[in-house]
């Protein structure tokens, strides 16, 4: 493959997260959240807590980021952190009450809304369309595998 190939599928791929984002955000912003707040509320629902690490992870909030989110989630309410009891130094962070029921009103709500724009497309385009964005992604992390391995 040529460079000049796959120039058109990196721009469209990053004008499609950034219309996405955009989308998905100016939601969010009605429900009382900002991005990152939803993100972790979303991440910890359904679940008995995570730790900073576990939550960083999965959220890829840096981990700066990531405590002032939750800071603001706690003073709201929302979260709460629990030492764990293994290692002093760990923390877990999960939903309060409160939070539970945050995330069990604006998950769905949100869902519906993202899913006004997949309405238009029929299950075999959406189904094509995540196999190329696994395939992509599946690239990516080999090529960083290898990356590792050189230096």
């Amino acid at each position: 493959m040529t460079q000049k190939s796959f120039l058109p599928v990196l721009y469209e791929l990053v004008r499609a997260y950034q219309a996405f984002e955009s989308y998905s955000t100016a939601h969010i912003r009605t429900l009382g959240l900002t991005a990152s707040q939803f993100d972790i509320i979303a991440t910890l629902g359904n679940t008995e807590g995570m730790t900073f690490k576990e939550l960083g992870d999965k959220t890829l909030i840096t981990k700066g980021t990531l405590t002032g989110v939750v800071d603001r989630l706690e003073a709201k309410k929302l979260v709460k952190r629990v030492a764990c009891n293994e290692d002093g130094r760990r923390q877990y962070v999960l939903l309060t009450k409160t939070g539970e029921a945050m995330f069990a009103r604006v998950f769905p709500e949100h869902g519906e809304y993202l899913a006004q724009v997949f309405s238009g497309f029929r299950q075999q385009e959406l189904d094509k369309a995540e196999a190329v964005l696994k395939q992509l992604k599946s690239a990516f992390q080999a090529a960083d595998l290898n990356s590792e391995e050189v230096v």
